[in-house]
């Protein structure tokens, strides 16, 4: 964010007096269109339907790199070498173990907590943990996020076995982030395949430019708070429906579909009804999200290998019917969001639907990390102490200043 400088504050128009009547620039709501802060941690082109980490395209990053990999990426700015590379895996892999205390912590859940919610309670508690107290500079943080990234995915899959009834499962040091995960969650050695396409999608969902999670983070590191403050916020953030809740609203309604033949009649119904299809459309994108291009290819491709296709087709359909409706209404075209065939996928692969989104978390720490290191120790002279934006007042004035307080007794 850009501090307006005095000349700038000179030259703006004056705020508005109480008398006046209120406006409300509706182009901006939900600050849409809005610039907040400048970074160099991600781009998203919704335009041209591109999404950039560091440089980097997501498309390249997919085929060819690693989570690790791309942890190391948003988190030191470069991609690392070999050697630096299997150093940053190792120590990864070695971050991963909880804890006793915090195991306690989680056992004293209620079992019955939402998945989302006991993760951003556990997140936050992880700052009673923090593996490097008194560190405040930006390599200390930088180590910091690291060791958080590693957790999350211990603290999700520790949380899906422990609220089961079941013990957790211990870190391996051997295994990728993504196949650890998943050997954490099922006690089971998961196939290379089933390993690489969790991977691909945690590459997918490791950042997404100012979204409303990485926002929050970044709000809330702007009053110098830690890390996990501004994490566990982020969590909440990505937990609601219009956001990470998403991907496991697609696949209820996958379930409520049941088959290709029925999508038709319920999207015609749903928007006749004056509903909506979760998945489809996007605040930014006015093309193909290039995530939902190769989940697309990896669901369709995942569902036939595990002779499980009816998921992936029944979205198809729903895509397409849902885009026919657009165009016979005559407005603007629509496109499939990341979570459209994320759920699809998670679901061959799997994970129970309580997981889908937490697993968007495990991967989008990273980013949320990132954004807040830099916006804690980004170096830029006009750099803002505090976010503070301002609002439009719409509420009541009994006079030309304010409401006069009458005691409760002479109140009408």
């Amino acid at each position: 964010m850009v501090a307006m400088r005095d000349e700038e504050r000179a030259a703006a128009p004056p705020t508005a007096s109480p008398t006046d009547p209120p406006t409300l620039d509706t182009k901006n709501i939900g600050l849409r269109g809005v610039t907040v802060a400048d970074t160099m941690v991600s781009d998203v082109d919704g335009q041209g339907g591109r999404l950039i980490y560091r440089g980097y395209d997501i498309r390249d990053l997919a085929a060819h790199s690693s989570y690790e990999e791309v942890v190391y990426l948003l988190i030191y700015g470069v991609l690392p070498t070999e050697q630096e590379l299997k150093a940053f895996g190792a120590f990864l892999a070695e971050r991963r173990a909880l804890s006793p205390r915090m195991v306690t912590v989680i056992r004293a859940l209620h079992p019955e907590t939402p998945t989302m919610a006991a993760l951003q309670s556990m997140v936050a508690a992880q700052a009673a943990f923090d593996p490097f107290p008194g560190g405040t500079g930006v390599e200390a943080e930088r180590e910091r996020a690291v060791d958080l990234v590693a957790k999350t995915a211990s603290l999700v899959a520790a949380w899906h076995r422990i609220h089961r009834g079941l013990d957790p499962v211990d870190p391996s040091p051997h295994l990728s982030h993504a196949a650890d995960f998943l050997r954490m969650v099922h006690d089971a050695e998961p196939d290379v395949d089933l390993a690489r396409e969790l991977d691909i999608a945690l590459i997918l969902h490791a950042d997404h430019s100012m979204n409303a999670s990485t926002f929050t983070a970044r709000a809330v590191a702007s009053t110098h708070t830690s890390l996990y403050a501004a994490v566990s916020a982020a969590l909440g953030a990505l937990s609601g429906d219009l956001h990470g809740g998403a991907n496991a609203r697609v696949m209820e309604m996958l379930w409520e579909v049941g088959s290709p033949e029925a999508a038709e009649q319920f999207v015609r119904e749903a928007f006749a009804g004056g509903g909506r299809i979760m998945g489809m459309g996007h605040a930014v994108y006015r093309t193909d999200d290039p995530r939902a291009v190769i989940l697309r290819e990896m669901s369709k491709r995942a569902g036939e290998v595990r002779g499980d296709p009816v998921w992936y087709r029944t979205t198809q359909r729903i895509e397409e019917v849902t885009r026919q409706v657009f165009r016979e209404a005559k407005q603007a075209e629509i496109y499939p969001n990341v979570d459209m065939y994320s759920a699809s996928l998670y679901h061959v692969m799997g994970l129970p639907t309580d997981l889908f989104t937490p697993v968007f978390a495990i991967s989008r720490v990273a980013g949320w990390s990132a954004h807040v290191i830099e916006e804690r120790f980004a170096e830029a002279a006009d750099k803002p102490q505090l976010y503070r934006p301002a609002s439009a007042y719409v509420g009541r004035y009994c006079g030309p200043e304010s409401c006069a307080y009458e005691p409760p007794e002479a109140r009408s």
